[in-house]
């Protein structure tokens, strides 16, 4: 992994605001893992020109030591993490230090400086290092296709049990068994399972709501494999649907389809964002497509780039987007259809299997 942080540094120090550093300070529990490979998130990493420190306390230094290959020291009560950088920091002659900005909270900033007084100058890293996950990797897209395989075929073993009269919390907790029935660490997100009316909240949590006939149901799951999430939605319905709510479902899939038809390498997010919303807005449901068209995943469930109205990035082949269009009517009904996709350079590549036609259970 030290390549990772020689990449890093390389790019800091071609950066105009970062060109000075001759250190970086990271403490972003997923840079911390892309970096170094250590996967248990507590504790900071220091890379200097020579030096790729990985510290954390005794809880983890055993698997610290398995999972990188940078040098690993213990801090404790009597050794301190602030000692630990200014040892550093003098032996290597540091001076100046890129450090996450994004991620450092203005009391550990302070209290930082506090304790390296010698040190000349402390240099906003930006997004300079969430930059580096960007693009996947062959074997960050295995990680993720896997994921994702785990949500289609816990969705899959869904079909065969929903029905009327299960509560959104039932649904959720089938979801969530059948995922780590298939090989899901952990969830990378809390399960959202939206039914009837509930179905209009795009972050509704479940209830102890029932299922009822006309209703459509909404569900929004991932899980986390070697460290790699998985999204995707689904909305499914259960019989006596009105003409309207079919109207809906057909809009938003189509928005979806036609959004997956023109994501490839060049265009930025915001052309991806709007190729689905012209759907949408042309269906009359522009005021009920509140957020965005999509995400980056990766180490962590909400990466960068966005599709998203204003996103100015472009999409480089060997980045992993969703693509979740929706409509969302307060106190009737929602519908919401997600993939995952990977960025190619004349199309996506989708790695999400589960039917999209409208499912009915009676």
């Amino acid at each position: 992994m030290k390549e990772y942080a020689s990449r890093l540094m390389s790019r800091l120090q071609s950066t105009e605001k970062s060109e000075k550093a001759d250190a970086v300070y990271i403490t972003d529990p997923y840079n911390m893992r892309y970096i170094s490979g250590f996967a248990g998130g507590e504790g900071a990493l220091l890379i200097t020109q020579e030096r790729c420190v990985l510290i954390t306390d005794s809880r983890y230094t055993e698997a610290a030591q398995n999972e990188s290959d940078f040098e690993v020291i213990e801090e404790s009560r009597k050794h301190r993490r602030e000692a630990i950088l200014q040892e550093i920091c003098q032996q290597q002659a540091v001076q100046h230090i890129a450090y996450e900005d994004l991620h450092l909270t203005c009391a550990a900033f302070a209290k930082l400086r506090k304790a390296l007084p010698e040190i000349s100058s402390w240099i906003p890293a930006g997004e300079e290092v969430n930059h580096l996950r960007r693009v996947k990797t062959a074997e960050e897209i295995a990680l993720l296709q896997r994921a994702e395989a785990i949500g289609d075929a816990a969705f899959e073993d869904l079909r065969k049990i929903l029905k009327t009269g299960m509560t959104e919390l039932e649904v959720a907790a089938e979801l969530e068994y059948f995922m780590k029935k298939h090989g899901a660490e952990r969830l990378s997100f809390e399960t959202i399972v939206a039914s009837g009316p509930n179905s209009s909240m795009p972050h509704a949590v479940p209830t102890d709501r029932k299922i009822q006939r006309g209703d459509f149901l909404t569900m929004d799951f991932g899980c986390c494999y070697h460290g790699y999430c998985s999204d995707m939605t689904r909305t499914v319905a259960f019989g006596g649907l009105e003409a309207r709510q079919t109207e809906i479902y057909e809009t938003v899939l189509q928005a979806q389809k036609t959004a997956l038809a023109v994501i490839r390498a060049g265009i930025t997010g915001e052309e991806a964002d709007r190729a689905a919303r012209d759907i949408i807005e042309g269906a009359g449901y522009g005021e009920c497509f509140g957020h965005s068209l999509g995400h980056s995943v990766g180490l962590y469930i909400h990466e960068d780039p966005r599709l998203a109205p204003g996103a100015e990035d472009v999409l480089e082949p060997g980045m992993a987007v969703t693509v979740e269009p929706g409509i969302y009517l307060p106190g009737y009904c929602g519908v919401r259809i997600e993939d995952l996709v990977i960025v190619t350079e004349d199309g996506c590549r989708n790695l999400t299997s589960s039917p999209k036609e409208l499912l009915i259970f009676d």
